[in-house]
């Protein structure tokens, strides 16, 4: 009897849901009844809103450095050429005090794009700084010679305006001979808040070795663009680092969280010009 019963009951029983499509409707009205839904609160990772520009948040307000970084492609059979007039150049800018920018370091790509060249400048003072390099730069004979003597050995170039994230090291000159290598993240467009806020407890793990130089994101160019630059002895040395830095509790959740936030990432070994402060 009990046995009909049940027989009865399932033949007669209709579906809560008839569609998949009823069931995604149910969820997401469900989920969406408020932002402390605990539905919800399995699945999304919420951020707090912006109260202020990433550049504001994120960048060190003690100082008012820009820094420019250029990728230069060369013609191969020009990069000698190419490096030997940069080097000479950049030394008289370097040098030259009534220019308020300076050399941070210049390189070649090793493992990377190949014939390239990679500049990073910083002017002491902003945008006001840039600019009135600029204005000089324009009534300089020899630069602008430079300039026409360097197009004739050049494929393509590009550059990027930057700041430096505040938690991260103010890139200094040292001695070599070093390698270094540009990681470099092109986020999310609305996630450098995050990003900040995960490496400014991320960084203390990547210190031990002295292997941070800097860290930038970018203002003008192509934009939700980072820059990591670090500095090791060899390949091997690189490799030691990075393995080691897994072995500290707390770097395993710096990536975790911060790997969903990009969208491409590259790296460049690259070998300091004879010139670069960065050796």
């Amino acid at each position: 009897m009990a046995a009909t019963w049940c027989l009865k009951l399932q033949k007669n029983q209709q579906p809560l849901y008839k569609n998949s499509l009823q069931l995604l409707v149910f969820q997401r009205g469900f989920a969406e009844k408020g932002d402390k839904n605990w539905f919800r609160s399995l699945f999304v990772h919420k951020v707090e809103a912006r109260k202020d520009a990433h550049s504001n948040l994120l960048s060190k307000k003690e100082t008012s450095n820009l820094y420019k970084i250029q990728f230069h492609n060369v013609k191969p059979e020009c990069l000698e050429a190419y490096n030997n007039l940069s080097a000479e150049v950049q030394t008289r800018l370097h040098c030259d005090k009534d220019y308020p920018c300076e050399v941070v370091g210049s390189w070649n790509t090793w493992y990377g794009e190949q014939d390239q060249a990679v500049h990073l400048w910083r002017y002491s003072g902003g945008y006001p700084a840039l600019t009135e390099c600029l204005n000089k730069l324009k009534q300089n004979k020899e630069y602008l010679e430079f300039r026409k003597e360097r197009s004739k050995m050049l494929i393509s170039r590009q550059n990027q305006l930057l700041l430096e994230f505040s938690f991260w090291n103010e890139p200094v000159p040292r001695s070599g001979p070093n390698i270094y290598e540009m990681r470099t993240y092109r986020l999310k467009p609305g996630t450098m808040i995050e990003w900040g806020n995960h490496w400014a407890r991320a960084i203390k793990y990547r210190q031990e070795n002295h292997e941070a130089v800097g860290g930038f994101f970018s203002q003008i160019g192509a934009l939700y663009v980072v820059h990591h630059l670090w500095a090791y002895k060899d390949l091997q040395s690189r490799e030691d680092t990075r393995s080691s830095a897994w072995e500290k509790p707390g770097w395993d959740s710096t990536v975790y969280y911060t790997v969903p936030l990009i969208r491409s990432m590259e790296s460049r070994i690259m070998i300091p010009m004879k010139n670069s402060p960065l050796q």
